[in-house]
């Protein structure tokens, strides 16, 4: 069973950067297609972004594009969120995620992980 663990988590003011980091562990991040999703307080958990397993194609929510990048290091077992000009809408548990790569979804899908990490809390306030 793939095992997920974020960190970098942390309070930032705005404007300010911070990057995430998911470790894998029982096995590797080949095959998988990743994640980034957040949960802010009283609000549903959404995607933040993701990545195919394959061809490395990202998708990135609308409120992120342009600000968000997300990577894998698949050799480390490590996904990575870099986040940047970061605003107090952004606060929220951020979580990693994955799921087995599969044709039968679009490569900018972002639902339907079947991992999941505890998740790490980033807060944004001056």
């Amino acid at each position: 069973q793939l095992q997920l663990v974020e960190s970098g988590g942390g309070l930032v003011q705005p404007g300010g950067s911070l990057r995430l980091s998911c470790a894998a562990s029982g096995s590797t991040l080949e095959g998988y297609h990743i994640g980034w999703f957040r949960q802010a307080p009283g609000k549903e958990r959404e995607a933040v972004s993701c990545i195919s397993s394959a061809s490395g194609i990202t998708n990135y929510a609308d409120s992120v594009k342009g600000r968000f990048t997300i990577s894998r290091d698949n050799a480390k077992k490590t996904m990575y969120l870099q986040m940047n000009s970061l605003k107090p809408e952004d606060t929220g548990v951020y979580f990693c995620a994955a799921r087995r790569g599969s044709t039968l979804y679009s490569s900018r899908y972002c639902g339907d992980m079947d991992y999941w990490g505890k998740g790490t809390l980033v807060t944004v306030s001056s």
